[in-house]
């Protein structure tokens, strides 16, 4: 495998590193979201993957093969999968959203072998920072645009850091959220698929996506309208959460509440609705949702919700999601649970 910092990218980072000004590479070369937005304007007309400087960014070629691994449908999708989730996971997400409007296409094409696998990683570099997030002031949170906090545009810093490689993580996030954006109108009717892994990830996706108009809104609530899947119901909330976290909407915020309250939804239905309506809101958890969650947040559910993105990405030390969840936005006190098989008992 090629080292990472012979990359060209690297240099830039360096140099950032050294005190060079952020805003001197905005669009340039090395600036991922306009080489992503390079991308997408020739989508229409196809997407060749190897006119994309892949090369210039650290972990590019890995991105690049398992990407072309899930288009050719050549070996298991999980040697792809497993190499895109992995840079995310190890906090190098620029070659990923180089990949997203290529994951976009396989995701979007009925037909394709691997369209699951796809939708799974796509919106991975779109969220910074958050495995083992599971507090009420970071889950869900998309932090803004970078480009909005400063006068000359370009502090790509804001609320991001850097990645292990040195690059901008807020450029890097930028990018896959404005592709999946972008590609909204193709991504909703996912939320219609037979398949409830696929209606589950594609709402994951979409709560990415910027969505001032509240389209995307819209389409997870018209989905919820309809949808009897109880785990699926769950992801369509904790998506509108996500989304109404990024774009306030209270009208969301009193909705998520009285799902928590309906005792005749789902109990896997009530916990989301319990745990976005925290996410939303700085008012003390009432009396009645800690009734909710005292109720149905058995050890048994807590692994099965699991299957939700958000709370398989909450997970952390051998605890579940869920239960990571609760503990972080009611009982903060609490320790962590150690994971170490061989720490003494206290």
């Amino acid at each position: 495998m090629r080292d990472w910092r012979t990359d060209p990218a690297f240099e830039m980072c360096r140099a950032l590193g050294d005190g060079a000004d952020l805003a001197s590479f905005a669009g340039g070369v090395f600036d991922v979201r306009a080489v992503v937005a390079g991308i997408q304007s020739g989508a229409h007309s196809g997407l060749l993957l190897d006119a994309v400087s892949w090369g210039d960014f650290p972990h590019g070629d890995d991105a690049r093969k398992a990407v072309h691994l899930l288009h050719t449908g050549e070996g298991p999708a999980s040697h792809a999968t497993d190499v895109l989730g992995g840079l995310c996971a190890n906090d190098s997400r620029a070659a990923v959203a180089l990949a997203v409007p290529f994951l976009i296409l396989i995701a979007t094409d009925a037909h394709h072998s691997q369209r699951a696998a796809a939708l799974g990683v796509l919106s991975g570099p779109a969220r910074a920072r958050h495995f083992g997030v599971a507090s009420r002031d970071e889950l869900l949170l998309h932090r803004t645009d970078p480009r909005r906090h400063t006068p000359d545009g370009y502090d790509g810093y804001d609320g991001y850091g850097i990645e292990v490689t040195g690059y901008p993580a807020g450029w890097s996030v930028a990018a896959a959220r404005a592709a999946i954006t972008a590609e909204a109108p193709s991504l909703l009717p996912l939320l219609n698929d037979s398949d409830p892994t696929i209606r589950i990830d594609a709402a994951y996706a979409l709560a990415t996506a910027a969505g001032p108009d509240h389209t995307v809104r819209t389409g997870l609530a018209t989905r919820f309208a309809t949808e009897h899947d109880a785990i699926v119901r769950a992801a369509l909330l904790l998506a509108s959460a996500e989304t109404t976290r990024a774009h306030a909407h209270p009208p969301t915020v009193r909705w998520l509440r009285k799902r928590w309250q309906d005792w005749s939804e789902a109990p896997e239905v009530r916990l989301a609705a319990a745990i976005g309506w925290l996410c939303l809101t700085d008012e003390p958890a009432p009396q009645d949702l800690h009734q909710t969650i005292n109720a149905f947040a058995t050890d048994e559910r807590a692994h099965a919700m699991d299957a939700l993105p958000w709370m398989n990405a909450a997970a952390g030390s051998g605890e579940p999601g869920l239960r990571r969840c609760i503990r972080c936005m009611l009982h903060p006190e609490e320790p962590e649970p150690s994971d170490d098989p061989w720490a003494s008992p206290l």
